[in-house]
């Protein structure tokens, strides 16, 4: 009926997450082509069984290996304070860690 699909947890955010899927998520330590799995695994979907964690499932593995390694966009932070010619403005740019899941179990 329905396809398989994960939820998983990582960097402090939950994703959504299929085989094939391919996230850029807070940053991991890897190099490219490294595998990588994810345990924190919030729910398991294939077709009409479905398996929720409580809060996590037993037994349920994400992996995937790391595309890259790269920095999201620059953000920038802009601090003003109203007749006093006070003007601040600093970028940031958060690394990041692009994945592409291949399995769920």
């Amino acid at each position: 009926m329905g396809h398989m699909f994960a939820v998983i947890k990582t960097g402090g955010k939950q994703y959504v997450v299929t085989p094939e899927t391919k996230l850029k998520i807070e940053k991991i330590e890897g190099n490219k082509g490294d595998v990588v799995s994810f345990d924190e695994v919030l729910l398991v979907s294939d077709g009409d069984k479905v398996s929720v964690g409580t809060p996590i499932v037993d037994g349920a593995k994400v992996q995937g290996t790391i595309v890259r390694q790269t920095r999201d966009t620059k953000k920038l932070i802009f601090r003003y304070h109203a007749k006093v010619r006070y003007r601040k403005t600093k970028g940031h740019k958060q690394p990041l860690t692009e994945v592409q899941i291949t399995s769920i179990t």
